[in-house]
């Protein structure tokens, strides 16, 4: 889909605050609400807006850990990986799940209360599938951290 300097803008400004009125966003982008209405319908119904959502402060709910886990493992056939996939999926400290390229297998983040919470969360993780190495690192602190693409 191409998307114009207009689409642009609004995409901009709901991943800013996408508690935006149709009417602020037609106002900054110097339209009228009507065709921004329309846009941002299209946008939704063309995929490029997935859902709004609200973003949590996650000190404020007393999640103060964030961990980055690399797995390695030796099982790279279609069964494992579905096994090990669900798996994941269903463990809620798990924010985030890649499949990489190179020497780590899989990349997953998480968040916890405390550092002291991880040895749960690994037992959990080993009891899904076979793996051959589990590597932990926390953050000390976030520098960046956004949602926002680069639109």
């Amino acid at each position: 889909m191409q998307i114009d300097t207009y689409d642009q803008h609004i995409l901009r400004l709901l991943q800013d605050n996408a508690d935006r009125t149709t009417q602020e966003i037609a106002d900054a982008i110097g339209l009228s609400a009507t065709p921004t209405t329309r846009r941002i319908k299209r946008l939704e119904s063309e995929g490029l807006i997935r859902k709004r959502v609200a973003l949590l402060d996650p000190d404020a709910l007393g999640l103060r850990a964030t961990l980055f886990i690399t797995v390695r493992t030796s099982h790279h056939d279609a069964a494992w990986l579905e096994r090990f996939a669900r798996g994941v999926e269903r463990m809620p400290e798990v924010v985030e799940f890649y499949r990489l390229s190179g020497d780590i297998d899989y990349l997953l983040k998480l968040v916890l209360p405390d550092i002291r919470d991880y040895d749960a969360v690994y037992k959990k993780l080993i009891a899904i599938a076979p793996l051959s190495d589990v590597s932990a690192s926390f953050a000390m602190e976030a520098i960046k951290n956004t949602t926002e693409l680069p639109v």
